[in-house]
């Protein structure tokens, strides 16, 4: 089964994710994160695989994130408050998102990507 990568087509960061997976000659399938939003089931079961904590899935330089003043709420917020709000607005979530059967990563920083795909 092909990885998932779930992306916003306008941003530069997926876009350089993408140009990397198709060097390295990994084909994906691609999922728009703001038309097709993940679900919260879907969300914290890639919380789950990934070991983080929750408060790394969000995209704390995008504009949404600044209106809604996160950087004040998310510290107060459950686990399950936060999970409900990046079900929201996929713009919320950091990104992009690469899913596979051994894992999950967010956001596109070449080293993990390369030794997470051995």
């Amino acid at each position: 089964m092909k990885p998932t990568f779930i992306c916003y087509p306008k941003c530069s960061t997926c876009a350089k994710a993408a140009k990397w997976l198709a060097a390295h000659g990994i084909e994906t399938d691609t999922r728009d994160i703001v038309a097709d939003r993940p679900s919260r089931d879907e969300l914290s079961g890639w919380l789950s695989r990934s070991g983080l904590p929750v408060r790394k899935l969000f995209n704390t330089s995008g504009l949404r994130y600044k209106e809604l003043n996160l950087k004040e709420r998310i510290p107060a917020s459950s686990d399950s408050e936060l999970l409900d709000l990046l079900a929201t607005d996929g713009k919320l979530v950091k990104r992009p998102v690469l899913v596979w059967d051994g894992g999950v990563l967010f956001g596109f920083r070449e080293e993990e990507w390369a030794k997470a795909l051995r």
